[in-house]
């Protein structure tokens, strides 16, 4: 794409400005490093346009402590950009008053039925949905529920999902897929993950 130029036009009716501002769904899969860093990076993007982020963080612990988090929470109440609304399925998610017991399959459950609410409310302008992948991946989450939700959602909400693994249909359906595969990692030589790298 030289100079932010589509290579392909297409004939569908769609005036320039149209076909630039629909929403996007996105993935961010593959064995590599750095998924979830670019969807953040999208995050900050985000902030920055004054849009409304939802962070819906599946299978990481609430006990992981990640800096985007950090530093998003500190961006989303400066006041100068969007707002920022972060949940983390480790935390029993912060919609959900029940038992912290809740098994992590339906954990993961849980936070997707918030996602459709929010969706179908136009809650955020864009959804992080990070370590999504595995949920679909693992059978918690029906992959075809999700592609129809997001092929129906209303308004301009655009979806970013991460994680190994991306369902192929969920791939075949996305707008934008990059899969980060690994050249080489610090960790195939010994070194464990430090800080301001990993979190």
């Amino acid at each position: 794409m030289p100079k932010g130029q589509p290579s392909v036009v297409p004939d569908d009716g769609l005036t320039t400005r149209q076909r630039r501002n629909r929403p996007l769904v996105v993935v961010h899969t593959g064995i590599g490093k750095g998924k979830s860093t670019a969807a953040f990076g999208l995050a900050l993007r985000a902030w920055n346009q004054g849009w409304p982020i939802g962070v819906f963080q599946f299978v990481k612990s609430a006990k992981w402590k990640v800096g985007e988090e950090n530093a998003l929470r500190v961006l989303g109440a400066s006041g100068e950009g969007g707002s920022v609304d972060w949940h983390k399925m480790g935390e029993g998610w912060s919609w959900v008053q029940r038992d912290q017991q809740m098994d992590n399959e339906e954990k993961a459950r849980e936070g997707w039925e918030q996602v459709k609410r929010d969706l179908a409310a136009e809650t955020y302008k864009l959804y992080v949905l990070d370590e999504f992948a595995y949920p679909m991946h693992w059978g918690w989450v029906d992959t075809d529920e999700v592609i129809s939700v997001l092929r129906e959602r209303p308004g301009t909400q655009h979806v970013v999902i991460t994680g190994r693994n991306a369902p192929e249909k969920l791939v075949d359906f996305a707008d934008l897929v990059t899969d980060m595969s690994k050249v080489k990692h610090p960790m195939d030589a010994g070194q464990k993950g430090q800080r301001g790298i990993e979190w």
